[in-house]
């Protein structure tokens, strides 16, 4: 597992990030932009349409650095703020066809990692002020894991694994090949003696089976609210527990009082709605 704290992805995984995104949709070229003068400069603004939680403004830069370096951002606002509908988030100065051409990569980036970061912001304001820690899940963009993963730590949410290696998650169909939840434990254990060691549970029977083989954590999937208030007794603090499937908005702050640990929730990376942005651009000389 990593940390929760809001660190950016490594300055390699950005720029491929944008290179790819670039790549495209520029191609060969944009022929589009070919229409402004050569000369021309361009000044432009963007703004958000609605409430966020601003995220992705370093994929933004990026995209107008790998473009034209000489192009100028200056922001009004941080990863992490909220912002009120009409706030003016940065100003861009630089040659008209780097700002037009630029535009829509950049945007797409900004308005979807902001998204993330709403949608994970309005969860754990959901969840305050009880113990329940918002997780996100693998149910990514695939390309973009890392940046989700960043948009949900800025939005207050944490990480569950990062992928397939840095944690043992044992599910049903690892428990069917095993034979067993304690078979599958045990020789999780002897495989990756370094990594925490997570099952998921159905029933009590399985719950209990788990706590015996010494998982490090365990997932209740479909429990309903007073079952997971009852696992919650039976386990009394031993290992922390988690929550997946069918946490919705609706019913998040319900599953916090019961007194797990950590809900996982995929919507937060999986429907992604981009935050309502524009960039207004203002030609000179024209």
């Amino acid at each position: 597992m990593n940390t929760d704290s809001p660190t950016l992805p490594s300055r390699e995984t950005i720029e491929g990030d944008v290179r790819r995104a670039l790549a495209e949709d520029i191609g060969s070229g944009d022929v589009t932009a070919d229409l402004l003068p050569s000369g021309a400069n361009a000044r432009a603004r963007v703004i958000t349409r609605e409430a966020a939680v601003l995220c992705g403004t370093a994929w933004f830069g990026e995209c107008f650095r790998q473009i034209d370096p000489d192009v100028r951002v200056e922001w009004h606002v941080a990863d992490g703020d909220r912002v009120a509908p009409g706030t003016v988030l940065c100003h861009i100065e630089g040659a008209a066809r780097s700002l037009v051409t630029g535009e829509r990569t950049a945007l797409n980036f900004l308005q979807t990692l902001s998204g993330t970061a709403t949608a994970t912001a309005t969860y754990v304001d959901a969840t305050r002020g009880t113990r329940t820690v918002v997780l996100d899940t693998r149910k990514t963009l695939p390309g973009l894991r890392l940046a989700q993963k960043y948009a949900v730590r800025v939005g207050g949410g944490r990480n569950h694994r990062i992928g397939l290696f840095d944690a043992v998650l044992i599910k049903e169909n690892h428990i069917a090949a095993a034979g067993s939840i304690a078979a599958a434990v045990q020789r999780a254990r002897a495989l990756h003696p370094g990594l925490l060691v997570e099952t998921e549970v159905e029933n009590f029977s399985e719950l209990r089976e788990a706590l015996a083989a010494g998982a490090d954590r365990i997932m209740l999937d479909e429990f309903e609210l007073h079952e997971l208030a009852q696992a919650v007794a039976e386990v009394g603090g031993r290992v922390p527990l988690e929550v997946s499937g069918s946490v919705a908005l609706d019913r998040v702050r319900a599953i916090a009082e019961t007194g797990v640990d950590y809900v996982s929730i995929g919507a937060l990376t999986k429907h992604v709605r981009a935050i309502d942005l524009s960039m207004r651009i203002e030609i000179s000389g024209l």
